[in-house]
């Protein structure tokens, strides 16, 4: 990578960094906001990839009101009021296929499969940042981009051989390795001087978080082959679009999500 991308990528990251931690600093109704736009503008580029489909731009209008919706519902407390916009938001989408269905016979359901797909993968996902107090929200962003620049820096230096080419031609064994042990060395580091578990499952902890991440950036480098798209936007220097930029961290939420429900690391 030159120079100018190296520069363009360290200072977007940087910026977005800044953003991140005001909005922890402050949480309510600032991270909410915060957390709320960012989802917002991140589902637009999922719909965006399937553009090609009919009725994209209603799905995009439709996926913005009901990300707001549905983060609004989670900051309640009671499952039952994301649970209910959820089927409300399936109900819209079957309703809209119905009646394009009633006049084309040739319609298709995928564009609401698309609609309730990207509010699961993203505004869903991300839910978890309101549960989280400041040290979980560190923890989780810390994990995914040590194991993102990790990987990148020396798959980009060292990488010969390729992990996974079908799916992303430019990860490497080296990459993936080198993620691995900085975001488990990240986390355990992290845990240990912040958190309230023994170093075994600090490790642990960090180990399922990467390969979360990873995980999470495979799937979104598969959807995006699978679509003929090379960025899933052009908002971000150096980066690419929102969701390029978290699509590890995507999996790597529910994932600490789940695991800090059987066990909590922090006090």
């Amino acid at each position: 990578m030159d120079i100018a991308s190296h520069q363009k990528r360290l200072i977007t990251g940087v910026v977005l960094a800044a953003f991140v931690f005001l909005a922890m600093l402050f949480q309510g109704w600032v991270l909410f906001t915060v957390l709320a736009l960012f989802c917002a503008f991140t589902l637009w580029e999922f719909y965006d990839l399937f553009r090609d489909h009919q009725g994209i731009k209603t799905i995009k209008s439709l996926g913005t009101a009901f990300t707001f919706l549905l983060l609004g519902a989670f900051t309640n407390g009671d499952l039952m009021y994301p649970a209910v916009i959820t089927i409300f938001a399936f109900w819209i989408s079957a309703f809209i296929f119905l009646f394009r269905y009633s006049a084309d016979m040739t319609a298709s359901f995928v564009q609401a499969m698309i609609f309730l797909t990207g509010l699961i993968y993203i505004p869903v996902n991300f839910h978890f940042f309101l549960k989280f107090n400041r040290w979980e929200c560190v923890l989780v962003i810390a994990a995914a981009a040590l194991s993102d620049t990790a990987a990148f820096y020396a798959g980009t230096m060292w990488g010969d051989k390729k992990i996974w080419p079908k799916i992303s031609p430019k990860k490497s064994w080296v990459g993936s390795l080198a993620g691995f042990g900085a975001c488990v060395v990240g986390t355990t580091a992290y845990g240990l001087a912040f958190g309230d578990a023994p170093f075994w499952q600090w490790l642990l902890l960090g180990a399922a978080l990467n390969i979360a991440a990873q995980m999470g950036d495979f799937f979104e480098s598969a959807l995006k082959r699978s679509l003929a798209v090379k960025d899933s936007g052009h908002f971000l220097p150096g980066h690419g679009g929102f969701l390029d930029r978290v699509d590890s961290l995507l999996l790597v939420v529910p994932t600490y999500g789940l695991l800090n429900s059987v066990h909590p690391f922090f006090p």
